[in-house]
């Protein structure tokens, strides 16, 4: 099972959400994307949220703007670990309304949080946890992290 659910609540969250679907495809990972909107598909989102375990996921990364119920909800149905993108939406309040309706779940009900937008760190995040128990995953963990290091230190080089 190292199948990733990606959602977003409306289409307007994927050009945010594309950079964890381009992380995980780069991981070799198998993406599912779909929107699933809290407030105008709850009936999707409890299917949705359910039958996830059922259906391969090994994680469920949900990015949403503005009041952002999606992530909550889904970890709220799901015994799946989830990541939450707080997005900043059109309607949104400088994106605090999103960051905090995303991190601030009750005790018992769990969402990984990334920073505001950071849909490429939910990515990172997914493949991780995969990468806890797959070596392969793990292994390309370890060479992106290593690749990181590499691109900070040429960086450095130019600076003399």
């Amino acid at each position: 099972m190292n199948k990733v659910g990606v959602i977003m609540g409306s289409k307007s969250d994927l050009p945010i959400m594309q950079d964890a679907i381009d992380i995980l495809k780069g991981f070799d990972l198998e993406v599912e994307v779909d929107i699933v909107s809290a407030h105008r598909t709850p009936d999707k989102l409890f299917d949705y949220g359910k039958h996830a375990h059922t259906r391969g996921f090994s994680v469920i990364i949900a990015g949403a703007g503005g009041a952002a119920h999606l992530p909550g909800m889904i970890a709220s149905l799901s015994p799946l670990p989830v990541i939450g993108v707080p997005i900043k939406s059109r309607n949104s309040i400088d994106g605090w309304d999103s960051i905090l309706s995303i991190l601030q779940m009750p005790g018992g009900v769990p969402v990984a949080t990334v920073a505001l937008d950071g849909a490429k760190n939910a990515g990172i995040l997914a493949a991780q946890i995969i990468g806890a128990h797959d070596s392969l995953t793990l292994d390309k963990i370890v060479a992106f992290k290593e690749n990181l290091k590499v691109k900070v230190n040429e960086s450095a080089k130019g600076l003399q």
